[in-house]
């Protein structure tokens, strides 16, 4: 049996993720906070696991959570915007950093070693959530400064996963979903999160088009660092 593990399960795009996975007669696992997102993810079939990834405890109870699994996927999907009005004019303050680099980069920096060795048995696929808003070399605007940066972070730990693990057979690679109509991006936004899932597992499924250590688009574009 193939098995997915998303990382933020619960909502947007990582629950787009779960759904889809199921639906293609994959067994999910998928992380939730709350009581209610538990109950949610369990009746559509997902296996749950209780995880805040800004717990360093709860990051590294997930091994035991998983103790035995061999793992063809995961997708870390967890992570907050911060301050809508963030530029480089205006920083933000010391709480809004620590909330937005905790989420967005430390937890992903702690999940690394705890997931790398339940996908390297079966030569799997680490898949970060990015955005083109973390780009250095496509930066044009300073709008959403702080998650700009954070992104910019993730994508750097992205890379030191690849080269950490990509010889013990973990793929690594760095997704953008496009401007995509959750909670997050808004209803303005330009992309169904169904149309972005779909884009974005047929990027993680294919290893030879999208190779490791890479960065793309929903499209399967490759995006510059």
């Amino acid at each position: 049996m193939t098995t997915a593990l998303v990382v933020g399960a619960s909502r947007g795009i990582g629950l787009e993720f779960t759904r889809q996975y199921l639906a293609a007669g994959w067994t999910v696992f998928g992380t939730h906070r709350g009581e209610d997102d538990r109950r949610m993810l369990g009746e559509l079939g997902a296996q749950t696991l209780k995880l805040d990834v800004r717990d360093a405890a709860d990051v590294a109870g997930l091994a035991w959570q998983l103790d035995g699994e061999k793992v063809d996927v995961a997708v870390v999907n967890a992570g907050v915007y911060g301050p809508r009005t963030s530029t480089i004019a205006q920083p933000p303050s010391p709480e809004e950093f620590d909330t937005v680099l905790h989420t967005n980069v430390l937890a992903a920096m702690r999940l690394v070693p705890v997931l790398a060795p339940l996908l390297a048995p079966r030569r799997g696929t680490l898949a970060f959530v990015s955005s083109r808003m973390g780009s250095i070399g496509e930066t044009n605007s300073s709008f959403g400064a702080l998650y700009r940066v954070s992104k910019a972070a993730l994508n750097m730990v992205a890379k030191l996963a690849h080269n950490e693990y990509g010889a013990l057979g973990l793929r690594v690679v760095v997704l953008h979903p496009g401007w995509v109509r959750t909670d997050m991006g808004g209803p303005n936004a330009d992309v169904e999160v169904a149309t972005s899932v779909e884009g974005l597992r047929r990027v993680i499924a294919d290893p030879a088009g999208h190779p490791p250590g890479g960065f793309f688009d929903y499209q399967g574009r490759a995006i510059g660092w």
